[in-house]
């Protein structure tokens, strides 16, 4: 490759649609809306994908095959996979499935500053959060629904079932944690927070020894 480029979710995703056949910038937009990879790789900004497309050419993943122009649409440069592409693709999917990466989603990086808040607020905000959980849990199952009825093959859905079970499992924690805030099994006050934030009388770090 002539620009080394880090693995992400869409660049493997396009790799991955051009391993099937060569496609203009729309044709893979609108494959990964058709076959539901929207669910897991962001490409809400159209300009996401044509800096993918970018990076993936420059870096000799991918290359142009032709460029045409017909009456009905503006000039499409479609994109095939290079052989380069192919290998990097297989290394970065098996990295990806193979390897946990320490990632740092917000909300893990909000509960850490829940303290913030007083109890009331939190529990609202739960109330809230569970709520949404609960919709894309129910957005997942009609997902599954439809899956089923085109008798799609399971390694087909994997992704919307670890969907699934991963939103089930944040859904029943935080029923969990708006009960525990609701009967006060879960509480705290400014005092008790102020008493951790004190400094410590006992010195943490050791003066160098002075002659």
């Amino acid at each position: 490759m002539s620009t080394p480029l880090r693995s992400s979710p869409l660049y493997l995703t396009v790799l991955s649609l051009l391993h099937y056949q060569p496609l203009h910038p729309y044709g893979i937009q609108r494959l990964i809306k058709q076959w539901g990879k929207d669910q897991v790789v962001n490409v809400s900004q159209r300009a996401s994908l044509y800096r993918a497309i970018d990076r993936l050419l420059a870096a000799d993943l991918i290359a142009v095959r032709e460029t045409g122009r017909d009456q009905l649409y503006p000039e499409r440069t479609v994109y095939e996979v290079t052989d380069a592409g192919r290998t990097v693709a297989r290394e970065w999917l098996v990295e990806m499935l193979a390897t946990p990466k320490q990632e740092f989603p917000e909300f893990p990086a909000a509960l850490s500053l829940l303290l913030m808040l007083e109890p009331d607020e939190a529990l609202e905000v739960f109330e809230r959060r569970a709520e949404h959980v609960r919709a894309a849990l129910r957005e997942i199952d009609a997902v599954t629904a439809v899956e089923a009825q085109h008798r799609l093959p399971r390694v087909a859905m994997l992704e919307t079932e670890y969907q699934r079970v991963v939103t089930a499992a944040q859904l029943q924690w935080l029923d969990a944690v708006v009960e525990d805030l609701r009967t006060g099994r879960l509480s705290w006050t400014p005092e008790e927070l102020l008493a951790f934030a004190e400094p410590s009388d006992t010195p943490t770090d050791t003066p160098p020894d002075t002659p």
